[in-house]
C-alpha cells in the first residue's frame, strides 16, 4: 500500500483517485437486477454453459417486460445521484 500512495502522489498532476466503498450494492442498480436473475437460476442444474446462458437471457427478457419488478428496487437510487 505505501508503494501505491507514493505512485499516486508522484502522479497527482494527471491522476485522480476516487475512493469507493468495497461493496455497496445499494449504490449499484444492477445488483437488484442480478438478484432477480439469481432467483431464476438458483436451483437450475444446467447441462452446459449454453443452457445457463439461455436461461439468464430469458430471465433478463422477462424482467425487461415487467418494469414493476425493478421500479421498487431502483427507486432507492434516485436520491443518491
Amino acid at each position: 500500500m505505501p508503494q501505491m500512495r507514493a505512485f499516486i502522489e508522484a502522479n497527482a498532476d494527471w491522476l485522480t483517485v476516487f475512493q469507493f466503498p468495497s461493496y455497496a450494492p445499494d449504490l449499484n442498480p444492477q445488483e437488484g437486477i442480478w438478484s432477480l436473475v439469481k432467483r431464476t437460476i438458483g436451483n437450475l442444474a444446467a447441462a452446459n454453459l449454453d443452457q445457463l446462458a439461455r436461461t439468464v437471457k430469458r430471465s433478463l427478457k422477462q424482467i425487461q417486460y415487467r418494469p414493476h419488478l425493478i421500479d421498487g428496487g431502483c427507486s432507492s437510487f434516485e436520491g443518491k445521484r
